[in-house]
């Protein structure tokens, strides 16, 4: 119970944040039934999926492996724009993908072709933390340009926040410590929070290329960390198949003036 105020209360301060600044841009955000289900809609097929997804994806493998999978968005963006506008894509889009699923490989059976390296649940919900990704960049295009990265992000988390309201009394919630507590306070506000929203408002003042090459690094900083300070087991293969998931990252990244169709 003490960790859903934590998240929720957290949730609740960067919405009443957003009244103040942005109150014009709420109150236009909440003005329309069709607007209100959108943004519903994205805090549970975006927002909540791209979290919960992406923890369970952990606790099922290893941050490192869980966030270099979730990188794998673009491939799905890719192919969601493809089937959309009925359109082959480009060369630097099949390279992508193909480098993409290369480097996938490698995670998952870890250089060898007879056995898995990953469960297949680690793999199942790294494949949906990555297709929620992809979903969560899609639908908040026109949200943000509109009504505001805070706005948004914040409505959404504290809607999202909300609707698990029930699980905490259906379920025994475990005893915490006060590390414990402090790692939630952690996470939410400089894990979640703060890196979500200062990531996606960097689109205000960079190139969404710039953006994107930055956060490329995402999951090579998650690696370094786990493997030198949680002794996280990493080998050659998962090395590889990280730097080649990062490096299709980045080929997506480049300028439109970079690439040759």
């Amino acid at each position: 119970m003490a960790s859903w105020i934590a998240v929720t209360g957290s949730r609740g301060l960067l919405v009443v944040f957003s009244i103040i600044k942005n109150f014009a841009k709420v109150k236009a955000l909440l003005s329309s039934w069709s607007r209100i289900g959108y943004l519903i809609l994205f805090s549970f097929v975006g927002m909540c999926a791209s979290q919960l997804s992406y923890f369970v994806a952990v606790k099922y493998s290893n941050a490192p492996t869980a966030t270099v999978i979730q990188f794998l968005g673009p491939v799905f963006i890719i192919s969601y724009l493809a089937i959309r506008t009925k359109m082959l894509p480009r060369r630097i889009d099949v390279i992508s993908i193909v480098v993409a699923l290369l480097g996938t490989f490698l995670l998952v059976t870890g250089g060898h072709i007879d056995h898995l390296a990953l469960s297949p649940l680690a793999c199942l919900w790294g494949l949906l933390a990555a297709i929620s990704e992809a979903i969560n960049t899609i639908m908040t295009r026109d949200l943000f340009k509109n009504y505001g990265t805070i706005n948004v992000v914040g409505w959404s988390m504290l809607i999202s926040g909300l609707a698990f309201l029930p699980l905490y009394w259906r379920f025994p919630v475990p005893k915490l410590s006060s590390n414990d507590v402090g790692m939630i306070f952690f996470i939410i506000i400089f894990g979640t929070l703060f890196a979500y929203t200062l990531f996606l408002g960097s689109v205000k003042y960079i190139l969404p290329s710039t953006t994107g090459m930055l956060a490329a690094f995402e999951p090579l900083i998650a690696t370094i960390l786990a493997v030198t300070f949680l002794s996280t087991p990493f080998g050659l293969a998962d090395w590889v198949g990280s730097g080649l998931i990062i490096l299709a990252t980045i080929f997506q990244s480049l300028p439109d003036s970079k690439v040759s169709n």
